[in-house]
């Protein structure tokens, strides 16, 4: 997807987050099963070569559902090296709670009223400050630009993890997983948007300088 811009009266106008999020979708929502089983073994090889998870000792992951890129062959992958993984949990407010993943078997399908249905662990909840324990994030997303901004799907509970991790003053590494389509040159950002460190596709790794 390139970087589109309208002219109207004289000035650019970009497309906003409501929009992007939407053409996104419009992609992955034509991925067969296939496609997104493939991907997300081959995201699997290409994030398991990263420094940042071969030295990891604790990984804050997710679950993805429905057309997101894979997470299963990564979480297996990452558990059974030993690494403590920790998976989300929504909560009411939207923000996340945490516990840990003890193999697929760990897991429930939990239904949030008229959102979608999430994978979440099903053991002891450790809560949401649990994230501030792990050596390397790994966050979702729809898009990250050439600055390492994430477009999220707007529902605010990652912007929450990110201040969290702020507030405790904790620096993990911070890596989005996506298509290979999805990195772009440009998306819209906010003063409370954080850049990510590094984008992990199927076909390789985009890192990003910080500021």
């Amino acid at each position: 997807m390139r970087e589109r811009s309208v002219e109207h009266e004289g000035r650019t106008a970009e497309p906003d987050k409501r929009t992007l999020r939407r053409e996104l979708l419009t992609v992955r929502n034509r991925l067969t099963a296939d496609d997104v089983r493939e991907a997300g073994a081959a995201l699997a090889e290409r994030a398991l070569e990263l420094p940042e998870l071969a030295g990891a000792r604790t990984v804050a992951a997710y679950v993805s559902v429905e057309t997101e890129p894979g997470t299963l062959a990564l979480l297996a992958a990452l558990h059974a090296r030993g690494v403590r993984v920790l998976l989300p949990a929504l909560l009411p407010d939207q923000d996340l709670d945490w516990g840990a993943y003890a193999g697929e078997g760990s897991l429930t399908l939990v239904r949030h009223g008229g959102r979608m249905a999430l994978f979440e662990p099903a053991g002891d909840r450790l809560g949401p400050d649990a994230v501030t324990t792990a050596d390397v994030v790994l966050l979702p997303g729809l898009a990250v630009d050439a600055h390492g901004m994430r477009l999220g799907r707007g529902g605010g509970s990652y912007d929450r993890v990110l201040a969290r991790l702020e507030r405790a003053d904790a620096h993990p590494a911070l890596v989005v997983l996506l298509y290979d389509t999805e990195i772009v040159e440009h998306l819209p950002a906010h003063p409370h948007d954080r850049p990510v460190h590094a984008a992990v596709t199927p076909s390789g790794v985009r890192r990003f300088t910080r500021a």
